[in-house]
C-alpha cells in the first residue's frame, strides 16, 4: 500500500486537545457516522454512532464509563450499555456496533474508514 492510499483511508475529526475526556463527538467518515471517544486515561475509541436497538445516530451522546474495568458507553435511548474496544452490546450479547481504528497524529485525531471488528 502506499503512503497515499493509507492518508486517503483515515479521516481527520479534530484536535485531540479539543476532545472533553469522558466524553464523545460525533463525525462523519467517508460518509458514515462515527463516534468518536476520549476516556479519562487519553484513550481514544471509535465505534459506530447508530444505536442498534432505537436506529437513532446517538451513541456520541452516551455516558462513557466502565463495566469490570472495561471503557464502555451507554445508549442515551434505552441505556444498553457498548464496549468501546470491541462494540460488543454487554447487556445484550448478539449485538455489536461496529469499531472503526482511530489515532492521533501531530495532535490531530483521525479515524479510519475501515472497521476494524468486521461488523
Amino acid at each position: 500500500m502506499s503512503v497515499g492510499e493509507d492518508a486517503a483511508r483515515w479521516t481527520a475529526v479534530c484536535r485531540f486537545e479539543d476532545l472533553t475526556p469522558e466524553r464523545g463527538v460525533a463525525a462523519l467518515v467517508d460518509g458514515t457516522q462515527v463516534a468518536v471517544f476520549r476516556t479519562h486515561d487519553d484513550r481514544l475509541f471509535a465505534l459506530g454512532n447508530q444505536d442498534p436497538f432505537s436506529g437513532a445516530w446517538v451513541l456520541s451522546r452516551g455516558i462513557v464509563g466502565t463495566r469490570t474495568s472495561r471503557p464502555t458507553v451507554a445508549s442515551p435511548m434505552h441505556k444498553q450499555v457498548f464496549d468501546l474496544c470491541t462494540g460488543e452490546c454487554l447487556d445484550d450479547h448478539g449485538v455489536a456496533v461496529p469499531v472503526y481504528g482511530v489515532r492521533v497524529r501531530e495532535g490531530t485525531v483521525e479515524v479510519s474508514a475501515v472497521e476494524v471488528n468486521g461488523t
